[in-house]
């Protein structure tokens, strides 16, 4: 009788995590005809049991690193799982890496919008190798700083075809794009950076010698790298492997025992005499690269949300099966509090992350999506990112013991949680971010907040005076920063919300998240909200 099974809950599989999400499909119903089939294919795999062992092989055969053949030659090589292989190959065939460069029919004018949706049922699988593949995208957008440099790379970057093998870059069927920015002496502060570049004779190339304490995806083709030239921070396009099949003084010291994000290796790297070319003006390396951090910090709140959905399903899905004192779990009232509280926290970052997105998308065509764009880049990847640990968590105790073991994938997407809210700018970079942006274009804020009021409504009535109050405070007193940014997101989410017509749903959100009043914990909505009706319709009881 010890053997024998009850009250379990089955696993999460054989569903479909786009038909099972109303608000994805909703956020992708002007997609065309060919997306949505797209999606909901790759909603199928997601929860296929296929995809959740390629997730789970991926994270616990970890990367390891060979500087040295058998032979004695250096070799500076980091092996994965075929599992890792297998996810990348996916997403590469995905487009996740290319497709806001190309152009698509099927996906004109929402190229931004149709990408986060794959990123975002992709990242609720496994999240560790969306890390090149989003380095790959957004690198482009610093490459076209450079003409020559991006007509050469981007028609091999944009192939949809992975190709791990060791090869120079023209001899390979598709190629990855990283970055190496971060030093140990400076962390985020990249102008003191030590390394050097020092021109190659008058060929135009320059050979850089140097450290770098961060280097994510070391087995990319190339890498962005800032390096002090003679005019300054400057930003390099650095190959892996040059044409003639060598390496390209890569010295790499070991991978870091990461926290989370184990399927992805990051690394340390000693560059000797390594080849580059310049990428955008000399002395300009920040700048330069700043298009590329913009794409980044997207994907961050994408990918942050993705894991939240995920996460918070496994926990709604556990408490639908699990009976305790003569009822189901979902049925406990305060479990129903609990799990809803959470379920309006997902939704608005959702949401906020997909409004993000759309502007992207229309900048070009609209000045107030462009001032969201770029007022509100920092705000969202704040926000977003900085909240999934604790809900992640919430979620891992509605399973209690069951969430906190290694089978479970809750403890793999608690401990991916941080690395969003720390890769590409942690809070604080954010928020001071945001006072950069006032404090040089308040115009923009101004075309940010008429947004906010008009899908806010008369339900929002005094949200624009709180947020004109916290940037008058902002403006003198850069230690407020945080309190501006986290009351512009939580207000454009709701927004956002409204907008979409999310009804009792936007109402519970703003109710309980525009009121100022202090939380640390969920389960703090009262009975005036629907709980249930809220777990329903985010999280339906059959997908």
């Amino acid at each position: 009788m010890t053997e024998e099974v009850a009250n379990q809950s089955p696993p999460l599989t054989g569903g479909n995590a786009w038909r099972g999400d109303p608000l994805l499909i909703q956020l992708a119903e002007r997609f065309s005809e060919p997306v949505r089939k797209e999606l909901d294919g790759l909603g199928r795999f997601v929860l296929s049991q296929e995809a959740q062992e390629l997730a789970r092989l991926a994270n616990i055969e970890t990367p390891k690193l060979r500087t040295y053949d058998r032979q004695g030659r250096r070799i500076d090589q980091v092996e994965y799982h075929p599992a890792y292989h297998a996810l990348m190959r996916r997403s590469v065939a995905s487009g996740l890496h290319s497709s806001v460069w190309e152009n698509g029919e099927a996906e004109t004018g929402r190229r931004h919008q149709v990408r986060a949706a794959r990123f975002y049922l992709t990242a609720e699988l496994e999240t560790g190798h969306l890390c090149p593949i989003t380095m790959t995208s957004a690198s482009l957008a610093a490459l076209m700083a450079n003409t020559k440099l991006f007509r050469e790379w981007a028609p091999r970057v944009t192939t949809r075809k992975y190709d791990h093998s060791q090869k120079p870059p023209v001899e390979k069927a598709g190629l990855t794009l990283g970055m190496g920015m971060t030093e140990k002496q400076g962390g985020t502060d990249v102008r003191a950076n030590v390394t050097k570049a020092e021109r190659a004779g008058s060929s135009g190339f320059y050979r850089l010698s140097g450290h770098k304490w961060f280097m994510s995806a070391p087995m990319s083709d190339a890498f962005l790298v800032l390096a002090q030239a003679p005019e300054g921070l400057s930003c390099f396009l650095v190959p892996r492997v040059l044409g003639d099949g060598s390496g390209n003084g890569f010295r790499f010291q070991r991978l870091k025992d990461k926290l989370g994000n184990r399927s992805n290796a990051s690394s340390e790297v000693e560059f000797e005499n390594a080849i580059g070319e310049m990428v955008g003006e000399p002395g300009a390396g920040v700048r330069t690269i700043m298009d590329m951090v913009t794409l980044t910090r997207l994907d961050c709140a994408v990918a942050s949300s993705a894991i939240m959905r995920a996460a918070l399903g496994e926990a709604v899905h556990h408490t639908r099966h699990r009976k305790v004192f003569g009822a189901n779990l979902m049925d406990q009232p305060l479990m129903q509090r609990v799990l809803a509280d959470m379920a309006l926290d997902v939704a608005a970052a959702t949401a906020l992350s997909f409004r993000l997105a759309r502007s992207f998308d229309d900048a070009a065509s609209d000045r107030g999506e462009a001032a969201f764009a770029r007022a509100m880049t920092p705000v969202v990847k704040y926000w977003v990112c900085k909240i999934a640990p604790a809900l992640i968590y919430e979620a891992m105790e509605c399973l209690g013991g069951n969430g906190y073991v290694e089978e479970a994938p809750l403890a793999r997407y608690y401990r991916e949680a941080p690395v969003n809210a720390i890769w590409e700018g942690s809070g604080n970079v954010m928020a001071l971010d945001v006072l950069r942006v006032l404090s040089r274009a308040p115009a923009l804020f101004e075309e940010v907040l008429a947004g906010i009021d008009r899908d806010l409504g008369t339900g929002g009535r005094g949200t624009i005076g709180v947020l004109r109050a916290a940037m008058q405070v902002a403006a003198s007193d850069e230690g407020s920063a945080r309190l501006l940014t986290e009351q512009l997101a939580l207000s454009a989410a709701a927004a956002e919300l409204r907008r979409l017509g999310a009804g009792r749903i936007a109402d519970a959100f703003v109710e309980t998240r525009l009121g100022g009043q202090w939380r640390t914990t969920y389960g703090m909505l009262d009975s005036r909200h629907d709980a249930r009706m809220i777990l329903d319709t985010l999280y339906p009881p059959s997908v």
